[in-house]
């Protein structure tokens, strides 16, 4: 039996980002039963439980502020270490999700090597050049990034681009490096138009399917929401711009509100979150189109589920975004109206050529990307060990 110990999420069943609902679809698309999964919970109270057929196991940390991920991750991976000594274990992955906890990690990777353990990371995007981060954390996580680079016996990147710049930063550790990226599945929501809850939130914000563009993501400044907002105040489209993201006392909200004055456009509609998965993928189904500006990281969760659901995706032109996509979506740039002139032209759009587009777009998700595809991928790397 081949253990799996899984640090760095929040824990499953997945209710927060990506990292979670990759956990929760690796564990419950597992198609081996000669493989066994153990993952890490953040938790106010230590316990174990069974979910997908894995064994999760609660890390109880304190409210520390920035360092409560460090923490969190730190004690989980000493839990695993006891558990797998306590239990006589002597096959087993420890796959750490981020690059947190680099300056700890050469004691524990000592012990894990003693152990015949092998420690697998995910490097995920470039977590030191986001915006929310001040410099001395930036630099906290750039330094974190190398020493778990060095310690890791594999890598295993989610993006062709990430995993290049790994080999090229870090050439003088010579890593180990394995490409799979994130899923996605092209399936329809579950809910109709007729459905209460589908018309309440319509009704609430006052859409019309098929009459909004739509964003999906972190408030945070390198996702380009500036851009987007003043190009789109700047176009002439009579459709809505629908973003679904926390601003909740959120500073940049405030600081854009006061530079872009994007309260004064009706046609912008900042709705809150969205927890109901059917329902969230019903609004991105029935959305005119989806605006991308992530530039930081690597296979964006959001992305994906905008390939796999809306029909038409405008996506910022970086190389992490071109590679997930490829010809299945539009792309702009930064550049002062290009996105609004982009926005304008996308209007008048013919149905046919949209429906091309879609087309590109979910046979891209089912080829690359399908949770099947990808879980199948981490049980064969599992497997090689």
């Amino acid at each position: 039996m081949k253990n799996i110990f899984i640090i760095g999420s929040k824990g499953i069943p997945a209710q927060y980002g990506g990292f979670e609902t990759f956990v929760d679809r690796l564990t419950e698309k597992k198609a081996s039963e000669e493989i066994k999964y153990h993952v890490a919970c953040l938790s106010d109270e230590k316990g174990e439980y069974y979910y997908n057929d894995a064994r999760c196991f609660k890390v109880k940390v304190p409210s520390i502020g920035p360092a409560k991920a460090v923490y969190y991750d730190v004690v989980a991976l000493k839990e695993t270490i006891d558990y797998i000594n306590k239990k006589k274990i002597n096959d087993a992955i420890v796959y750490i999700l981020a690059c947190r906890i680099g300056p700890f990690i050469g004691h524990y990777k000592k012990k894990l090597k003693k152990m015949g353990i092998k420690l697998y990371v995910n490097p995920d995007g470039h977590e030191w050049k986001r915006a929310k981060w001040n410099w001395l954390i930036r630099k906290y996580w750039k330094f974190s990034e190398k020493l778990m680079v060095k310690h890791a016996d594999l890598l295993i990147c989610d993006s062709v681009n990430i995993q290049k710049y790994i080999k090229k930063t870090y050439a003088q550790f010579k890593p180990r490096t394995e490409y799979i990226a994130y899923g996605a599945d092209t399936k329809s929501s579950t809910l109709t138009a007729t459905d209460e809850k589908v018309r309440e939130w319509f009704h609430k914000f006052g859409l019309k399917e098929k009459e909004y563009y739509l964003v999906v993501g972190r408030f945070v400044p390198e996702n380009n929401y500036e851009t987007m907002l003043r190009e789109f105040m700047k176009s002439k489209t009579k459709k809505k711009f629908v973003l679904i993201t926390n601003v909740e006392h959120n500073k940049f909200y405030e600081s854009l509100k006061e530079k872009t004055h994007f309260d004064k456009d009706p046609r912008i509609k900042f709705v809150g979150t969205v927890y109901d998965q059917e329902l969230l993928t019903y609004i991105r189904q029935n959305a005119f189109a989806y605006l991308h500006g992530h530039e930081v990281g690597g296979t964006n969760p959001s992305l994906l589920e905008a390939l796999a659901t809306t029909q038409l995706n405008l996506l910022l032109d970086v190389g992490f975004n071109r590679e997930v996509a490829l010809d299945g979506a539009i792309y702009w740039n930064k550049r002062e109206g290009n996105l609004s002139n982009l926005l304008n032209i996308e209007d008048t759009l013919s149905d046919e050529k949209i429906r091309m587009m879609s087309s590109k777009a979910k046979k891209r998700i089912d080829e690359k990307y399908s949770w099947n595809y990808i879980v199948g991928l981490y049980e064969a790397i599992w497997k090689k060990v």
